[in-house]
């Protein structure tokens, strides 16, 4: 037993979905015809020209993103490339499939940070909780976080999940692999959650994810806002695909990568910054557009909001 002292979560008030004010509704949500934010660059139709051929070949085309994308009020865009085979694999971290839950069951999300860490209500809400059993029903299950949460979303009689990426995806049979940090997210505050089944949905979940990096030979690997999980979670899964394929007499090199991001990178993207640079620890540049690909990839980079970037992808495919 540890000899520290435990908070206590059976002391907290959690309160009903329907209290909270949030900041984001339906009509955030575009449909696929409605006007988006102009975007080009001259590198956009060379990314999708490698998703294109990468489909073609059967590769590996994975996105990787941040929660906020799903934010931006793109989900019929990912939707959509999911539908249409441009995208087999979503990794996303645990606010994500928080607020695509949160979505599809009230057509809202998002809640004031400012506003409701002063009353101590920030992430106490009742129905969010949820997910946690759905997690603990994912660990007993042997099924992936991401796995359970699409089937349990598209299982259900959500007013919106139409607008869930976790319900298509599950329908599309493509995997959506959640990498949760412990204490990132607003359902690990809930007394019903449970560490040891979100690590062991959550570790299936990256197994999974590195199986699919194994075919990311003549692929393509995208990553819209994530500046930690998405870099970090796939430099783990590259390193232990490309052991085996050393041993396997196969390579891994000869793939590209797409960071969409809001971060200026000045100069050339495909080298890497001195360590005297405050922009060296920005982990997509180096370890995605720079380490990974040196031997034999190509990457891309690209920086406007993802409003702009992911539709402008989209119309191009």
């Amino acid at each position: 037993m540890s000899r520290y002292e435990q908070f206590d979560r059976s002391r907290l008030l959690v309160k009903p979905l329907a209290e909270r004010q949030n900041d984001l509704h339906l009509d955030r949500w575009l449909s696929l015809s409605d006007p988006t934010p102009p975007f080009e660059h001259p590198d956009l139709a060379a990314v999708a020209a490698r998703l294109t051929a990468a489909k073609s070949a059967g590769a590996a085309r994975i996105l990787m993103m941040g929660a906020h994308v799903l934010r931006a009020g793109v989900n019929r865009h990912i939707i959509d490339l999911l539908g249409r085979g441009f995208v087999d694999h979503i990794a996303m971290n645990g606010a994500g499939a928080i607020h695509d839950y949160e979505l599809a069951r009230f057509g809202a999300t998002t809640e004031s940070v400012d506003r409701y860490i002063r009353s101590g209500e920030f992430g106490l809400w009742r129905e969010t909780g949820e997910l946690n059993e759905w997690i603990r029903e994912a660990a007993a299950e042997s099924l992936g976080l991401g796995e359970n949460v699409g089937r349990r979303i598209d299982a259900s009689d959500y007013p919106h999940r139409e607008l869930s990426v976790f319900a298509a995806a599950w329908r599309a049979g493509v995997p959506v692999t959640v990498h949760v940090g412990i204490g990132y997210d607003i359902i690990h505050e809930h007394p019903n959650c449970d560490g040891a089944a979100l690590g062991a949905a959550s570790y299936r979940d990256f197994l999974i994810f590195a199986r699919n990096v194994e075919r990311l030979e003549g692929g393509v690997l995208l990553n819209f806002g994530s500046a930690i999980m998405g870099p970090e979670v796939y430099l783990k899964a590259l390193a232990m695909a490309r052991n085996v394929a050393h041993r396997e007499g196969r390579a891994i090199r000869h793939f590209a990568t797409a960071v969409f991001d809001l971060v200026p990178i000045l100069g050339d993207h495909r080298k890497e910054l001195p360590k005297t640079d405050p922009g060296y620890y920005f982990r997509p540049h180096k370890t995605m557009l720079v380490r990974t690909v040196a031997d034999g990839g190509e990457s891309f980079y690209f920086r406007g909001e993802h409003r702009a970037t992911l539709p402008a992808l989209w119309r191009l495919l």
